[in-house]
C-alpha cells in the first residue's frame, strides 16, 4: 500500500484509525489512550484486485461464496476515493466513496454508489455504509463489515448476546440454536467457527477477554458473522501466519439470511459501533 492509499484519522483525545483507500477499508482503531483493537494480518496482500485480510472489509454485494460473483463480492478489492476528511470538537471522521463502473456493470449490472463514514473518537469506533441504488430497476445484495477484533487470548474470550439466536454453521452445514454464551474455549472443532447468526439485530454483543471488553451494536444490519479459521484452515491461508487464527475474532454486522431489497432511487443505511469498555 502506498502513502496516498492511506488515510489517518486523529480526534482531539488522540483516538486514531487508520483507513486505505484500496477496499474502502478500516485497517487500524486505537482508542484514546488504548492499544491497537483490530487485527491486521502481517501477510496481507496490498496489491490491486487483492483484499486485505483484517481490519475492516467490506463486503458487497455478496456475502462469502452466496451468489455467481466473487466470494465477499467486490468493494473490498477496488479503489475508493477520499470525499470528505475533518476533525471535529470530539471526534475524526472520513468518507469514502465506491461507484459503479464498466468493470463491476460486467458482472453486477446495477448502478449504485457506496459511501463507508469512519467515525473514531475517544473509546469509540463507528463504521457506517450506505448504499443508493443510482439505477431504475431494484437491485439486491448481502453485505457485511468484516470486522477482524484483535485478541491477546483466544481461550479466554466470550460472546454475550447471542443465547437464544437460531444460526447457520458453514463448517457443519447445519442449522442450530445458540443456547448460552458462546465460549471460545480453544478446543477442536469450536475454534474453527463460521456461523451466522439470524436477526441480531440491534441486542448488543459483549466480546469479553479478561477486563477487556468491547461493545458491538449494530444498525440497519439484521445478522452478524463470528468466524475464526481455526489453526488448520488458517495454514491453508497464504495471507495470515499460522498462528494467526490465535490472534483474531470477526464478529461482524451482516445481512445474509434476507437480502436487502432496494427500489431504483432508493438508499438503505447499516451501521456497526464498537466501544471498548
Amino acid at each position: 500500500m502506498t502513502a496516498n492509499d492511506a488515510i489517518s484519522l486523529t480526534a482531539p483525545d488522540g483516538a486514531t484509525a487508520t483507513l486505505s483507500l484500496h477496499g474502502g477499508q478500516v485497517l487500524s482503531w486505537k482508542p484514546a489512550g488504548g492499544a491497537e483493537q483490530l487485527y491486521l494480518s502481517p501477510r496481507s496482500a496490498f496489491t490491486p484486485g487483492k483484499a486485505i485480510r483484517g481490519g475492516v472489509p467490506v463486503c458487497f454485494p455478496q456475502f462469502a461464496e452466496g451468489g455467481p460473483l466473487p466470494r465477499h463480492g467486490f468493494a473490498r478489492t477496488l479503489p475508493w476515493e477520499l470525499v470528505q476528511q475533518e476533525q471535529g470538537k470530539d471526534d475524526a471522521l472520513a468518507v469514502l466513496r465506491l461507484r459503479d463502473s464498466e468493470a463491476t456493470r460486467a458482472i453486477w449490472p446495477h448502478a449504485f454508489e457506496l459511501e463507508l463514514s469512519v467515525r473514531v473518537g475517544g473509546s469509540s469506533l463507528d463504521v457506517e455504509l450506505a448504499c443508493e441504488n443510482l439505477g431504475d430497476v431494484p437491485l439486491q445484495f448481502t453485505a457485511a463489515l468484516h470486522t477482524y477484533l484483535r485478541v491477546g487470548d483466544l481461550d479466554a474470550v466470550s460472546v454475550e448476546g447471542l443465547a437464544g439466536l437460531r444460526y447457520h454453521d458453514s463448517i457443519k452445514q447445519a442449522e442450530a440454536l445458540q443456547r448460552m454464551d458462546l465460549l471460545l474455549t480453544g478446543e477442536n472443532g469450536v475454534l474453527d467457527l463460521d456461523r451466522v447468526y439470524y436477526g441480531v439485530k440491534e441486542r448488543p454483543l459483549l466480546v469479553t477477554e479478561g477486563r477487556r471488553q468491547v461493545v458491538v451494536r449494530h444498525q440497519g444490519f439484521e445478522d452478524a458473522v463470528i468466524w475464526n479459521p481455526g489453526p488448520e484452515r488458517c495454514a491453508k491461508l497464504a495471507d495470515m501466519p499460522p498462528e494467526g487464527w490465535s490472534e483474531m475474532l470477526c464478529v461482524e454486522a451482516a445481512c445474509v439470511g434476507r437480502p436487502v431489497e432496494l427500489p431504483a432511487g432508493e438508499s438503505w443505511v447499516g451501521r456497526q459501533s464498537l466501544r471498548l469498555e
